[in-house]
C-alpha cells in the first residue's frame, strides 16, 4: 500500500479467493483520498504486488508474475495506456524502488545456478550450512541491479556471497542502505547486519554490525537513516528498538528508548523532525509519535489497530491498513499524524454487517509476578447466566501477540457457541522487555503457568463448561499445546498445528534452525546442553498424554519440520490415545492456497465439535 507523493491518491492490492483455480487473486486499486472512490487497474493481472509511485507521481510500478512464472517490475502510466515491462530477470525480481529522479529502477534478484558442462553436467551435489533440511542446492544470494525505466540491459550493483535482503536509497540517489545477511542461508537470517553501497562506485561499507539488523529507510533531507535492530543480544527474544544513524557513519542512537514494545520499524515525517512508530500493546496494536529528541506521544487511534506498515505523503497525510475487532481490513487515513483515523474504505462492509462475537481484552495477576492478558471472543448468543465450552487458540511465536482485532477463525469458532480464548503468554511481545526475555530457558513451564493461570480466571467468571475445554495452536501455539496436554489434565480434546515438539529437530533442521539456541542456553552440542533441550521438549512428556489429539502439518515446512508431527502421531498411537495425523503435500509453514487453508479449518473445527460432543 503507498500514497501517491500529492496524497490524492492510495495504491492498494486486495485479494479474493478463487477455489475454482485454488489460488487468491490480486488486484491493484486505486482509491481517492477525499471521496474514497476506487478502481482498479490491474483486473487481468492476478499476482500483481509491490506498488510504488514514482517520483513525481505520473506511473505507478509494481511486481507481477502474469506473462510468465517470474516476477517481474511493470510500469503503468497514470495518463493512461498499458502497463510496460521493465525487467528481464531470469530468476525473477525480489523487490525493487524508483530511483530519485524517477529515470531508473534498483531491483534485487537472486543470482542464477551455475551451468555445469562435461563430466559434471548431472553433478547436483552441494554444500550444506545453516539451511533447511529440505534444501534440494545449494542456496544462492540475491543481489542489487540498476535499469532504466525504458528498459534495456541491466547493470550488476552487488556480488558475492553475502546476500541483500531488503534495501533504500537515499534521497539523493548516491547511496543505497542495504540489509544483508552473510551468506544466503536461510539460517543466517539471524545474522543480518546494514551496508552502506556507492552505487557509482560499487563500493560498499559496513554501516550497523549484526545481530538481526534492519535497514529502515532515510529522512526527507538524507542526513539519517532509521534502522531496527534488537536492545539485547538475543535477537527475537528482546524487544526490537528504533536507532538513527547518520548513514557516513556516526553514533547509533536509540531514539525510541522510552517505548519498552518490539518496534516495527518507523515512517519519517517529511520535515524529519521525528517518526510515526507501530507496535504490539496489550492486547492492541499502537502507534507513537516519536521525535528525534524528546519522549514519545501514544496516539488515539479510537478503535482502529494497524495492520501494515505506515505511510506518510509528501504533505503529512498518513495511510495505513487498520483493523477493527468485527471489521476486516480497510484503509485508514489520518490528515496529519495528530488527527484521528478515518475509515476510507468499505470492501468488507457485508462481511461487517454479519453479527458476530462480542470481543473483550481480559487481564489477571499471573505467576511470577507478572500481570498477564489475553483475548475472549464470546458466542453471538451468548446469555448471562450460562457455561459454554472454552477453545484456546494460541498464537505463535512465542513472540506473537493476540489482539482484539478481527480474526475471522476466531468468529467461526465463537459461532459454534464457544468461547474463544486467546491468551498471551510471557515471551509474547506485546509487553516489554521483561515479559518478552522470561521465556529464554523457560520454554514450556512459565508460558504453561501464565496459560493456565487465565484459564482459572475465565472458570472463576462460571461462564466455563469445565468439561468442554480444548487446547489449540499452531507453530509455537502447537507447542503450547502438546505442552499444556501434556503436563494438565482436564481437556476434551486438542489440535496441534505444525506444532515444535523436538528443539533438536529445530536447531539441526529447520530454516532458522540456531536462532533456536539463542533462547536454550545455545547450542544442544555443547557442554551438557543437549539435556536442556530435551527438558524443554514437548516430547519428553508426551507418555503422559491423554487427550484425543488432531495434528496437522504440512510435509513441505521448512519451519517446523514435519518430523516433529511424526514423532508426536507414534507417541500418542503407542500410548493408545486417540489420535490422527492429517499430512498436507505442500511447501509453508502454512498452508498458503485457499482449498488446503479451509480444509485446516474445517478439520480443526469438526475434530473439537466430534470431542464437546462426546466429553457432554
Amino acid at each position: 500500500m503507498r500514497i501517491s507523493p500529492d496524497g490524492r491518491l492510495v495504491a492498494l492490492v486486495t485479494s479474493r479467493t478463487d477455489y475454482e483455480d485454488n489460488r487468491f487473486e490480486r488486484t491493484l486499486v486505486l482509491v481517492e483520498v477525499r471521496t474514497g472512490e476506487r478502481r482498479a487497474i490491474t483486473p487481468e493481472r492476478r499476482s500483481v504486488r509491490s506498488p510504488r509511485w514514482s517520483p513525481e507521481g505520473d506511473a505507478l510500478a509494481f511486481i507481477d508474475a502474469a506473462e510468465e512464472d517470474r516476477a517481474q517490475v511493470f510500469v503503468l502510466p497514470m495518463q493512461g495506456g498499458e502497463a510496460r515491462r521493465v525487467t528481464e530477470a531470469e530468476t525473477g525480481v525480489s523487490f525493487f524502488r524508483w530511483s530519485p529522479d524517477g529515470q531508473s529502477f534498483v531491483f534485487g534478484a537472486r543470482d542464477q545456478a551455475e551451468e555445469k558442462e562435461g563430466d559434471e553436467k548431472h553433478n547436483r551435489s552441494f554444500e550444506v550450512g545453516n539451511n533447511s533440511y529440505l534444501t534440494q542446492a545449494a542456496p544462492l544470494p540475491i543481489h542489487l541491479w540498476r535499469i532504466p525505466i525504458d528498459g534495456g540491459e541491466a547493470e550488476r550493483l552487488t556480488r558475492g556471497q553475502e546476500s541483500v535482503e531488503g534495501f533504500e536509497l537515499a534521497p539523493d540517489g548516491r547511496s543505497i542502505a542495504m540489509t544483508v545477511r552473510p551468506r544466503p542461508h536461510t539460517g543466517e537470517g539471524i545474522r543480518s547486519f546494514v551496508r552502506i553501497l556507492d552505487p557509482a562506485s560499487k563500493e560498499t561499507r559496513v554501516l550497523v554490525p549484526g545481530p538481526a539488523v534492519d535497514a529502515g529507510s532515510f529522512s526527507s533531507d538524507g542526513t539519517a537513516l532509521a534502522i531496527a535492530k534488537p536492545r539485547g543480544p538475543e535477537p527475537g527474544f528482546n524487544p526490537s528498538g528504533v536507532f538513527v544513524i547518520p548513514p557516513g557513519g556516526g553514533e547509533l542512537r536509540d531514539v525510541s528508548g522510552d517505548i519498552d514494545r518490539h518496534l516495527r520499524g518507523g515512517s519519517w515525517l517529511p520535515d524529519g523532525s521525528g517518526l510515526l512508530l507501530t507496535a504490539p500493546d496489550l492486547t492492541r496494536i499502537s502507534m507513537w509519535h516519536q521525535p528525534l529528541e524528546g519522549p514519545p506521544r501514544k496516539l488515539d487511534l479510537g478503535h482502529v489497530d494497524p495492520a501494515s506498515g505506515v505511510v506518510i505523503s509528501e504533505g503529512g497525510t498518513v495511510a495505513f491498513i487498520g483493523r477493527e475487532p468485527h471489521r476486516p481490513g480497510e484503509l485508514y487515513l489520518m490528515d496529519s499524524w495528530e488527527d484521528t483515523p478515518r475509515r476510507v474504505t468499505g470492501f468488507n462492509d457485508e462481511l461487517a454487517s454479519v453479527r458476530m462475537g462480542r470481543v473483550e481484552t481480559v487481564t489477571w495477576d499471573g505467576p511470577d509476578e507478572f500481570e498477564e492478558n489475553g483475548v475472549l471472543v464470546y458466542p453471538p448468543d451468548f446469555q448471562e447466566g450460562e457455561t459454554y465450552p472454552l477453545v484456546l487458540v494460541i498464537h505463535r511465536g512465542p513472540m506473537g501477540t493476540s489482539t482484539e482485532s478481527f480474526n475471522a477463525f476466531d468468529q467461526i469458532l465463537a459461532a459454534k457457541g464457544w468461547l474463544v480464548f486467546k491468551p498471551n503468554y510471557r515471551g509474547s511481545n506485546n509487553q516489554g522487555s521483561a515479559f518478552q526475555r522470561a521465556v529464554i530457558n523457560d520454554a514450556g513451564d512459565g508460558p504453561g503457568r501464565d496459560v493456565m493461570s487465565g484459564v482459572e480466571v475465565l472458570k472463576d467468571r462460571g461462564v466455563v463448561n469445565e468439561k468442554g475445554i480444548v487446547a489449540s495452536g499452531w507453530s509455537y501455539g502447537g507447542y503450547m499445546t502438546v505442552w499444556l496436554t501434556s503436563h494438565y489434565d482436564g481437556w476434551a480434546a486438542a489440535v496441534a498445528g505444525a506444532a515444535v515438539t523436538d528443539w533438536f529437530d529445530w536447531y539441526n533442521m529447520a530454516d532458522m534452525n540456531t536462532w533456536a539456541g539463542f533462547g536454550l542456553g545455545g547450542s544442544p552440542w555443547l557442554n551438557d546442553n543437549a539435556e536442556n533441550y530435551w527438558r524443554q521438549s514437548p516430547m519428553a512428556y508426551a507418555h503422559r498424554i491423554r487427550t484425543p489429539t488432531l495434528i496437522l502439518s504440512n510435509t513441505g515446512d521448512e519451519r517446523v519440520t514435519v518430523s516433529q508431527s511424526y514423532k508426536l502421531y507414534h507417541a500418542l498411537e503407542d500410548n493408545g490415545v486417540e489420535v490422527k495425523f492429517i499430512a498436507y503435500p505442500i511447501p509453508g509453514h502454512f498452508p498458503g492456497d485457499p482449498v488446503h487453508q479451509r480444509d485446516v479449518r474445517r478439520r480443526w473445527i469438526e475434530w473439537i465439535e466430534q470431542h464437546l460432543k462426546v466429553s457432554g
